[in-house]
């Protein structure tokens, strides 16, 4: 156990500097902005290109890994769509936002940082390609089309997927993914210095997403939403993981098992909480309140449930040196 507290604590603690930046003023909000900014636009698309680049094409993606976790995903949202009482009480548009809550993971500011700790960087690098294209891919372009349809009665599905696809195409998740993919594919190399700046690069996620994750917890609220922000957070916690687990087990009766590091870190990036930015697009459907009350809610639970799964891993052998 003191194993796998010497794991999830140094993270707290990072995103506990951030909180303690912020209560005291040593950083601005506009200050913190621009931390987040170098963690979205640099480090993190240098960590994809450079996860994607080390190796060959067919060692870094993983089908069955990319298929589990893009069905687990999918089904949680689905099932937050179809819960009896989200089609009584929610519009779709709240629906949808609640969806993307519950299956879309922060996985380049909490998730990468754990695996890495779990895994090694390299093989956390791996499985956050996996995880970012099936959220950038499909996850959020989902919920964002249907959000859009939901809020306007006129709208027409054509109409928000097209202009979700002109947003998409300035992402620098997406951006990083695509030349990551283009450079492994056509088997060049990249130089030794670049090589190596990608990496100063990608060491730097980590630490700065966790600090700007706890600046942003900051003055949040949770007052008037306990109902919502709870049923946000257990299917973010719970339900999206145990699905996850679901569809690799099921996946491995058919293509045979997954190799481990695979499989834990498939486990530890569904078992995160919500992305970071989860409040910013629930603001544009005005649901900023829940969105804001539910990242913090889950943050704060995350540390019990994630010490939770890196122990279960190490019990069933597939995180040995934890056991």
């Amino acid at each position: 156990m003191l194993a796998i507290l010497s794991i999830t604590t140094p993270i707290f603690l990072l995103i506990g500097v951030g909180f303690v930046a912020r209560r005291w003023n040593l950083v601005s909000p506009v200050q913190l902005s621009g931390v987040a900014n170098f963690v979205l636009y640099a480090a993190l698309p240098a960590l994809i290109v450079g996860a994607l680049t080390r190796n060959s094409l067919g060692e870094v993606i993983s089908l069955p890994l990319l298929l589990a976790y893009a069905l687990g995903s999918v089904a949680t949202f689905v099932a937050c769509l179809w819960l009896p009482r989200n089609r009584r009480r929610k519009t779709a548009t709240e629906r949808a936002i609640q969806a993307l809550g519950m299956s879309a993971s922060n996985s380049g500011f909490i998730a990468y940082p754990i695996a890495a700790l779990a895994l090694g960087q390299a093989a956390a690098g791996v499985i956050l390609v996996h995880t970012m294209m099936v959220e950038v891919l499909l996850v959020i372009p989902g919920a964002l089309v249907l959000a859009e349809i939901g809020q306007q009665a006129d709208a027409k599905a054509g109409a928000a997927l097209r202009q979700t696809c002109q947003r998409l195409t300035r992402n620098p998740i997406l951006i990083s993914l695509t030349a990551g993919l283009a450079i492994a594919a056509s088997g060049f190399r990249l130089p030794d210095t670049l090589t190596r700046t990608i990496e100063l690069l990608a060491g730097a996620a980590g630490p700065a997403a966790l600090f700007v994750i706890g600046g942003t917890l900051y003055g949040l609220k949770i007052r008037g939403m306990l109902k919502d922000m709870g049923q946000i957070m257990a299917g973010k916690l719970l339900l999206h993981p145990l699905l996850v687990l679901g569809l690799l087990l099921a996946l491995e009766t058919v293509t045979g098992p997954l190799p481990p590091h695979l499989f834990a870190g498939a486990m530890i990036f569904a078992a995160c909480p919500m992305i970071s930015i989860y409040p910013l697009i629930a603001q544009r459907f005005g649901m900023e309140g829940v969105g804001a009350a539910a990242l913090m809610a889950s943050t704060v639970a995350s540390f019990l449930t994630l010490s939770a799964v890196l122990w279960a891993l190490s019990r069933v052998g597939l995180l040995p040196l934890l056991g």
